[in-house]
């Protein structure tokens, strides 16, 4: 590799730290808006705007956004059960 490479590699990599990760092909909100059943029991200040059913656990999770980072959070009720779905079997 030669040197006039380093800064053209160094700034990829730079940009590529900075990209924004996706939600992992998850639905979005407006593809499968909430039931009005878990807006009714979801604790107050949680997003329920990004809010969706993860079909591995089959719980309602959302992102929270923090001044550092964003994350993925369980969607809790009033007294901080996780809200999930019971799967028939």
């Amino acid at each position: 590799m030669s040197i006039r490479n380093i800064p053209v590699l160094a700034t990829t990599l730079v940009l590529g730290a900075c990209s924004v990760a996706g939600t992992g092909g998850q639905n979005s909100p407006q593809e499968n808006p909430l039931p009005e059943s878990i807006i009714e029991i979801a604790a107050p200040d949680q997003d329920l705007a990004t809010a969706f059913l993860r079909p591995e656990d089959n719980c309602y999770w959302y992102q929270h956004i923090g001044p550092v980072e964003t994350t993925l959070l369980p969607l809790r009720t009033i007294s901080g059960n996780p809200i999930c779905v019971q799967v028939a079997s």
